[in-house]
């Protein structure tokens, strides 16, 4: 563990160690007799330095977590032959793009063309550098015509410098970033390919095209594995926006940092896969933004793994102004959050540690411990660390100069740190080395003006880690179907907590609890829809609806939720999912599930049960969760409680898992069927079974008709406004007499919910309530019924046989009229000398929701069994309307189906 410097130290060192080599505010170079240390020094130092960012302005150019491919040219890979700050430099990268004569002839006033290069790793015998690195840009060039970035490797014996992809075309398909070797010598890396979910959208009949993140700012990064002879590439993470900084940790395991910005998530949390994408689980850091470190929410990035198995992380907003911020040690191994260690562990304090220096300031303004830009452990027992450091430094705010002359800088001191207005003097990032033992801060590259150190790390041979290639519990016939399976044990436990209303043994009885009784009924799977840009299809905002919170969502099916909870399906692999709990009307009744799943080819994944987005308790993470509510069954051989004797358990089965051994396994279907297999027809009769079938519909279908015909793992329920809901309301529904022919009234729902009637004259929609296919006068892209369900609007009246707003005379608070007066304060008055009376249109409340069906509750209240539209919409139709609003109620949920902008 790396412990930090003493406040007495940490002063001299800042005051008396920089200021022997740079003059105070000076930018002169002083000789440097450091010694050589006798334990690095023929360990090979390589490290990115570049032109200090700045823009046209003379600003820092700022870092955001979110742009990965931004190409901020200026940089270099070098390397020293030991840690020194009198070995020299050698520049191993200007080669790629530039002729040995082109690199001699080059001066300061005639530079070569400015690369951008970051991301180095080295292999783990300490001989291959492996980066990312942006050829120069090219003049007059489009952006979609530039370089992207790509893979290289550096072998160090041989002196080699090769692209990973040696294919131009192949090397340009995708913005390459981040590369570290697996323990097979694979390399995995985050890229904007994404070469299977291009492979997905073929399949789904849509063109392929790389998706944006869920900002649709940038095109989603995410994991990708290839070979070191650039062959075979694989995508491994399915999230819909970026997957960054991967690292291998010594089990094998892929750690990383992912973006999580569905819904209303937004923030940089520290996950962990097998090399296959199999058992994806949310390792750190989900409660743990809020700090009083800055005002900012903090994010985790830059990850790296500690000889002590703890985990090295860069602390910093998701915006970063100084290329810099501070780094912490995490205790991953007792804690998921800051303040939370796992189930079971008796961690106290806090799960971060301070890696350097306790005063570093990380919310913007002046740091008097500097700023860290990188920091990398050595791996020989020593327990040093090479860091890339900046000084606190401010302008002298009482020297003054002529124009012209540069101002005077000086280190930072509480006095001038408490000066006011005192302004930051450029960033100055050296290299350097702490020996936690001696205590000492060694320089290994002296700062300069105008430039910077970005990344450093030592070519240092460390052990190579496990080999975790995929899930323990691996199924080779699913993987060859491209499937998945998922077991939940029970959807009613709540991190360890029974949240039944009487208790898992008496929900699971069908004898003490009525299926109609039991709260969850089914599950929904729902997946994201990936979001083109501009050039491949351009969509107006209109195109998402109400809201864009949940932006485009698809179902994949639904399957049943057994008495106890249980739930056991296959799923389509590679495909990112969320789950909902239904209940016996297919209405959500749980949050929304705001976090991807994933489920690799051939995975056999189990999980305990759901979570509250507000709740801190561990969850995803196989060893922080509580022990299940649902053990199972007690014996081999026996039914469950009361149960049907011909489903016999065995020990330790949930009841989906003894349903999915006898009747075989389900796959999400799109209808939602319902048949009673627990009830033992000795005792009780069973319930009645019901299907939810689409079949029935009359309007058109949110399937495909292959789909309609064979439900598949490629098929999906897609559910678009103007094709599918707005039908319904425009359906004829006749009612018959007896003798079934002779019609004696309609319910179509525009028969009475629009501005005329069967004679075409004006009239109040019943309930204020519009649901016509004419166009919005609000929206011309959205149909007026939609804009009337989902927005509040204005009653409505007749008025000399026109449909007007009706207007109602505005009182005070003690209910006296209010009159319209003119700028002065003074009365208006009508034609005959009378106060005119203030008049306001009266609001009519949305009856739906985008939160869902449970939250749109006036709508489907006419349709229960005491209302005055009972029976008028059927069970499906209902079913439709409610899976819709649940997943978001968009306009659209197929961005080629939108109108083009």
């Amino acid at each position: 563990m790396f412990h930090a410097y003493p406040t007495y130290i940490k002063i001299l060192l800042s005051c008396l160690l920089i200021n022997s080599i740079l003059g105070c505010g000076g930018d002169k170079v002083l000789p440097n007799d450091q010694a050589p240390d006798p334990v690095v020094v023929d360990v090979p130092l390589a490290f990115i330095k570049r032109n200090l960012p700045l823009d046209a302005n003379g600003e820092i150019v700022s870092q955001d977590l979110r742009r990965l491919n931004d190409f901020v040219p200026g940089a270099a890979l070098y390397i020293k032959a030991r840690a020194s700050a009198t070995a020299v430099e050698r520049n191993i990268t200007d080669r790629a793009f530039f002729s040995a004569q082109e690199i001699a002839d080059a001066t300061p006033d005639n530079p070569l063309a400015a690369y951008d290069v970051k991301d180095l790793e080295v292999s783990y015998d300490g001989q291959t550098l492996l980066f990312a690195m942006r050829a120069p840009e090219i003049e007059g060039a489009d952006e979609d015509e530039q370089a992207t970035w790509n893979l290289w490797q550096y072998h160090l014996e041989s002196d080699i410098l090769e692209r990973v992809i040696s294919n131009d075309a192949l090397a340009e398909e995708g913005q390459d970033t981040a590369p570290v070797y697996l323990a097979d010598g694979r390399i995995v890396f985050s890229s904007t390919r994404q070469q299977a979910n291009q492979a997905i959208l073929l399949d789904e009949n849509k063109p392929q095209y790389q998706a944006l993140d869920e900002r649709r700012n940038q095109t989603a990064s995410v994991l990708h594995v290839i070979n070191p002879d650039g062959s075979d590439i694989k995508q491994i993470s399915f999230n819909q926006s970026h997957d960054l900084d991967p690292t291998v940790l010594s089990s094998g395991k892929i750690l990383f940092s992912r973006w999580d910005n569905a819904g209303n998530n937004n923030s940089v949390n520290i996950y962990q896969m097998n090399a296959d994408g199999s058992e994806l689980e949310l390792m750190y850091g989900r409660h743990s933004h809020v700090s009083e470190r800055s005002t900012q929410a903090l994010q985790y990035s830059q990850l790296r793994e500690l000889p002590s198995g703890n985990i090295l992380s860069a602390l910093r907003p998701v915006v970063n102004e100084h290329w810099g911020g501070d780094f912490v040690e995490i205790n991953i191994q007792q804690f998921i959050d800051r303040q939370t260690p796992l189930t079971g562990q008796s961690g106290n304090g806090s799960a971060e540690q301070v890696v350097l220096f306790d005063n570093i300031v990380i919310d913007g303004a002046l740091s008097a411990g500097g700023r860290f830009s990188a920091v990398y452990p050595l791996w020989d027992g020593s327990d040093r660390i090479l860091f890339s450091w900046s000084q606190c430094r401010v302008y002298d705010p009482e020297a003054s100069v002529d124009e012209g002359e540069p101002r005077p800088i000086l280190p930072c001191t509480p006095a001038l740190l408490a000066t006011p207005d005192i302004q930051a003097a450029p960033l100055l990032y050296g290299l350097w080395m702490y020996d936690p033992i001696d205590n000492t801060q060694l320089v290994v590259a002296v700062p300069q003006e105008q430039q910077m150190y970005s990344e450093v790390l030592a070519m240092q041979a460390r052990a190579f880690p496990g080999n975790a290639q995929q899930s323990a519990d691996f199924d080779a016939a699913l993987a060859v179907a491209d499937l998945a399976q998922v077991h939940i044990r029970s959807v009613y436990d709540f991190a360890g907590v029974d949240n039944s209303p009487q208790g898992l043994a008496v929900l699971a009885d069908p004898t003490q609890t009525a299926v109609a009784q039991r709260p969850a009924r089914f599950l929904r799977v729902v997946k994201a829809v990936s979001q083109p840009d501009d050039s491949t299809r351009d969509i107006s905002n209109s195109a998402f609806g109400r809201s864009t919170g949940q932006l485009m969502r698809e179902i994949i099916g639904y399957v049943p939720v057994e008495p106890d909870g249980s739930v056991l399906m296959t799923l389509p692999a590679n495909v990112p999912v969320a789950f909902s709990i239904l209940d016996g009307d297919g209405k959500r009744v749980s949050e929304r599930h705001q976090n991807w799943l994933q489920f690799a080819p051939g995975e056999v994944r189990s999980c305990n049960g759901c979570h509250t987005q507000a709740s801190t308790a561990a969850h995803g993470r196989f060893d922080a969760e509580a022990s299940s509510i649902n053990q199972g069954a007690a014996s081999t051989g026996l039914p469950f409680p009361n149960t049907n004797p011909a489903l016999f358990a065995e020990l330790g089965e949930t009841m989906a898992q003894t349903a999915g051994r006898m009747n075989g396994l389900s796959y999400p279907n799109a209808d939602i069927e319902f048949s009673d297999i627990w009830n033992d027809p000795a005792t009780q009769a069973p319930a009645a079974g019901f299907t939810m079938a689409y079949g029935d519909l009359t309007t058109p279908l949110p399937i495909t008709p292959s789909c309609a015909t064979n439900w598949t793992a490629l098929c999906r329920i897609q559910i678009n406004y103007p094709e599918h809901i707005q039908p319904l309301f425009d359906a004829e529904r006749p009612v018959l007499a007896e003798d079934g022919v002779s019609e004696l009234n309609n319910h179509r729902c525009t028969s009475c919910h629009a501005p005329v009637d069967a004679a075409e004259l004006a009239q109040v929609p019943a309930a204020q309530l519009d649901l016509s296919s004419s166009t919005s006068t609000e929206n011309p892209d959205q149909f007026t019924s939609y804009r009337e369900l989902m927005f509040t609007d204005n009653e409505q009246e007749i008025i000399e046989g026109l449909l007007l707003e009706r207007l109602v005379e505005v009182s005070d608070a003690n209910g006296d009229t209010v009159f319209e007066r003119d700028e002065d304060g003074e009365l208006i008055l009508d034609e005959v000398g009378q106060p005119i009376a203030l008049l306001t249109t009266v609001a009519v409340s949305n009856t739906m929701s985008v939160n869902g069906a449970h939250a749109s509750a006036d709508f489907f209240l006419p349709f229960n069994a005491s209302g005055s539209h009972y029976t008028w919409l059927s069970p499906v139709e209902l079913k439709l309307i409610a899976e819709w609003l649940d997943i978001g109620g968009q306009y659209y949920n197929n961005p080629f189906a939108a109108p083009v902008n």
